[in-house]
């Protein structure tokens, strides 16, 4: 066994169905009264349901979250908060909302208790990313992990089969990435892979019945697994990449994940074979980046950027942005490898067509 750092995060865990119940017990727990809850605007019924239910423990709802966290949804949600007199907030939702807590927490100093409803991963990591002019930019920090998280499976039963897909490709992403990342270590390899195997295995239930509710948990599951990897030991071209097309052009995140995530890993292959080889067996496949390729097309998930929105004129500054300031890779960032790869994921190539 080599030798190896990990970094244990401190966050309390209740996973199950049915689960939600317990939310006035934890907020007990943490010794706090006045939770303001944060939600997306298509969960602003659920949010000030789980209000009443709360009843003296809610603050308010704010329901103003979206996509890549951005600061001015913040200053909003922010205001909110001090006017509200929280002295906690509860994020329901998917990735969008556990960001806003996210930021919330970083600049206030409150406990969040995250309550996911996908399977983004992002509650598990001590990481946030925030969109401003533009540009989305990351950033790792004890005080943005949530002390609490919820799992309940029934608030997953409800999500449509295509974004249950796209969410669980964008958590595998995680996994796949703290293979090869910088800080890897075994523990947390073998945490990865336990978390793509769930949700390799999971997804095409999802797909094939909705209401199955033991996939569901599986992928549940998985994501909390995926998501504990990224915290642990961080991100690679891949996350570089999606962060760029995300904040820069405001393409859906679970969705860009889900395009790019075969492309980065067939750029890093040659580098990082020893780490990517389970990937390959777990998907059944002559290489992870086919594996990857191959689960998405049979998922139906979107496999272009162009499909996504992605304007083709804007490539090249992608290109730029992704290779102009890059996170730690196996392989060297090279900008026109780079702009090569965007292309064939523009265009919904396979991945692997430049080595």
């Amino acid at each position: 066994m080599d030798a190896f750092v990990y970094q244990a995060l401190s966050q309390r865990v209740v996973f199950g169905d049915g689960t939600l119940a317990g939310l006035g017990a934890e907020l007990d727990r943490l010794g706090v009264s006045r939770a303001l809850i944060l939600a997306g605007p298509q969960l602003r019924q659920a949010a000030e349901t789980l209000g009443r239910d709360l009843a003296a423990k809610a603050a308010g709802v704010f329901a103003e979250a979206a996509m890549h966290t951005p600061v001015a949804v913040t200053d909003r949600a922010l205001d909110a908060a001090r006017t509200a007199r929280a002295d906690s907030v509860v994020s329901l939702g998917g990735g969008s909302t556990t960001g806003l807590g996210k930021a919330i927490a970083l600049r206030m100093g409150l406990p969040q208790v995250a309550v996911p409803t996908s399977y983004a991963g992002s509650e598990a990591t001590p990481i946030l990313g925030e969109t401003r002019d533009g540009r989305k930019v990351t950033q790792r920090d004890p005080r943005i992990l949530p002390r609490v998280v919820i799992y309940d499976v029934s608030l997953t039963l409800s999500l449509s089969p295509a974004f249950s897909v796209t969410s669980g490709l964008n958590a595998i992403a995680h996994a796949v990435e703290a293979l090869y990342a910088e800080h890897r270590n075994p523990p947390t390899s073998d945490l990865a892979r336990a978390g793509i195997a769930a949700l390799s295995a999971a997804l095409p239930g999802i797909v094939a019945d909705p209401g199955d509710r033991a996939a569901r948990s599986d992928a549940l599951y998985g994501a909390w697994t995926c998501g504990t990897c990224l915290g642990t030991v961080g991100m690679a071209l891949h996350h570089k990449a999606c962060h760029v097309l995300g904040g820069s052009f405001d393409l859906p995140h679970a969705e860009t994940h889900s395009v790019i995530l075969p492309h980065a890993v067939a750029y890093n292959e040659s580098a990082a074979a020893p780490a990517l080889a389970p990937v390959a067996t777990l998907l059944r496949a002559d290489s992870a980046a086919h594996g990857l390729w191959d689960l998405a097309r049979r998922l139906g998930a979107p496999t272009s950027l162009r499909m996504l929105g992605m304007p083709e004129d804007g490539l090249d500054r992608a290109a730029d942005d992704i290779a102009g300031t890059p996170y730690w890779n196996p392989r060297p960032v090279d900008r026109s490898a780079i702009r090569r790869i965007l292309q064939d994921a523009y265009e919904g190539r396979p991945p692997g067509g430049h080595r």
